[in-house]
């Protein structure tokens, strides 16, 4: 159902002016952090320095985000949004085609690495900030979700062995692509993007039924 917006005839214009002002304020705090995470990287940046930069009192940033975690949160909004966009519109592109659900999966998980690897210092700094239990408002919901109906229709078409959880399995194939895990891998273990995107290629195709 279509969300409806009140509104109160008795708006004034003192009022509309306080939330532009808010607005505008919010945006260009998150502008000069993308710029100063962009130099210096995300760790490396305070948020003093972010308000010093956008010329903005530490009352005003801290009224707008409660911490950098909030604000990098914020950040991953509309390059989320993009994401999302852009595997909507190749998902349309994939199901004219005839591609198989288990096929869509895979280029979905390939297409997961690379914006986890893009986002990382972002998404690290989520994490860290103790905002990863909040996991409706976290991208990590919107890919469970994509992954549940990805597999859901799979076992309707019958691309899928038989008798599996599918559930458990979403959260298995996301796993890896759990920030912390994922920067592991990268970190310590050395494994290159197209080794962690092989790999989870060769776990979506053991869920195929071969009769």
């Amino acid at each position: 159902m279509e969300r409806i917006q009140l509104t109160t005839l008795e708006e004034s214009g003192a009022e509309r002016r306080e939330r532009a002002d808010a607005a505008a304020n919010r945006a260009l705090i998150l502008q000069t952090a993308e710029r100063l995470f962009a130099e210096r990287g995300v760790a490396a940046v305070c948020m003093a320095e972010i308000a010093e930069a956008a010329g903005v009192g530490k009352g005003t940033l801290y009224r707008r985000f409660a911490n950098k975690a909030e604000l990098c949160l914020s950040l991953m909004d509309r390059q989320m949004g993009e994401f999302q966009n852009d595997m909507l519109a190749r998902f349309q592109g994939q199901n004219a085609a005839g591609l198989s659900h288990l096929e869509q999966l895979a280029q979905f998980l390939e297409a997961l690495v690379s914006f986890t690897e893009r986002h990382s210092p972002l998404l690290l700094e989520v994490e860290r900030g103790g905002l990863s239990e909040e996991r409706l408002n976290l991208p990590h919901f919107w890919q469970f979700m994509t992954v549940g109906a990805l597999l859901n229709a799979a076992a309707r078409k019958g691309e899928l062995v038989s008798d599996l959880d599918l559930e458990y399995l979403g959260e298995a194939l996301l796993a890896p692509l759990q920030v912390d895990i994922f920067r592991f891998q990268r970190d310590v273990r050395g494994y290159s993007l197209d080794r962690i995107s092989a790999g989870l290629r060769s776990l979506v195709e053991r869920l195929a039924d071969r009769d």
